[in-house]
């Protein structure tokens, strides 16, 4: 009879179920049986993680326009914040992406692994951009204009031009026909893979203006409105990067001007 150690190291090298695990259930120590379970609760997982992939890629597929089609998804990060730019990325991934099961919408997903994704991405992608639209021109034509004009100049900005194009949320026009899709990026695998880089890359830039501007602890917030934030912007008021049409950094602004 083997020890639970060494079944658990070979359950550990195991990722499909195999004839001799069917003697495992009959075996009566507890430390093989909550082996065994953990072993069968990771491979349900894997195969939901599994199947998931499959149906966001035929979902992709269902949208092109003909076989072999170069279908490209796009989506943005950085909508709400107070301070910091939007940041819009644009994949087209291959038709044979297994390396990418588990990829769902960026929020869904911890941070070291939403790296770890991102240079997937970057590496297997068939073309991929990314676009940072400013503070300053988000004030001037509103977030919404600029989350879309950041979006249409990722989708322009990709080294191949898509036959298709998937966004999340937003009507876009571009040189090729899009489809605006609610929650597209827990439905779409190229929208969801969009959504990493536009998240991963979005992090990074608030990490650096974190370096320059330490008292508001970009790192910590990313530029959204926290209690912490708040009393930032309270005590040394609002930086070049944050947004003046937003509440309630316009109405402090507007303050500020009265009382001169």
């Amino acid at each position: 009879m083997k020890t639970i150690q060494a079944i658990k190291l070979r359950l550990k090298e195991t990722t499909e179920p195999e004839p001799w695990m069917a003697e495992l259930t009959k075996d009566e120590r507890k430390g093989v049986q909550q082996a065994l379970n953990s072993w069968n609760r990771a491979y349900e997982r894997r195969c939901d993680s599994r199947a998931s992939h499959i149906e966001k890629q035929q979902f992709d597929i269902s949208y092109a326009p003909f076989e072999g089609a170069q279908v490209a998804g796009t989506d943005e990060a950085g909508r709400g914040p107070l301070a910091g730019p939007v940041v819009t990325a644009a994949v087209i991934l291959p038709f044979e992406a297994d390396e990418l099961i588990g990829l769902d919408d960026s929020k869904q997903i911890p941070k070291k692994e939403r790296e770890r994704l991102a240079e997937i991405i970057k590496r297997i992608s068939v073309a991929w951009s990314v676009h940072v639209q400013s503070a300053k021109r988000i004030d001037e034509i509103n977030i919404y204009a600029a989350t879309r004009e950041s979006m249409e100049q990722a989708i322009c900005t990709l080294p191949i031009e898509p036959d298709q194009v998937l966004a999340d949320a937003m009507p876009l026009t571009v040189n090729c026909p899009s489809v605006s899709i609610v929650k597209g990026d827990a439905q779409s695998l190229a929208i969801a893979a969009a959504s990493i880089l536009a998240k991963t890359t979005r992090d990074q830039l608030m990490d650096e203006l974190h370096d320059e501007y330490p008292m508001y602890r970009f790192d910590k917030h990313a530029g959204y409105g926290t209690p912490e934030h708040l009393d930032a912007l309270n005590e040394y008021g609002p930086s070049i990067h944050h947004r003046k049409t937003f509440e309630p950094i316009k109405t402090m602004i507007a303050r500020k001007a009265a009382n001169r």
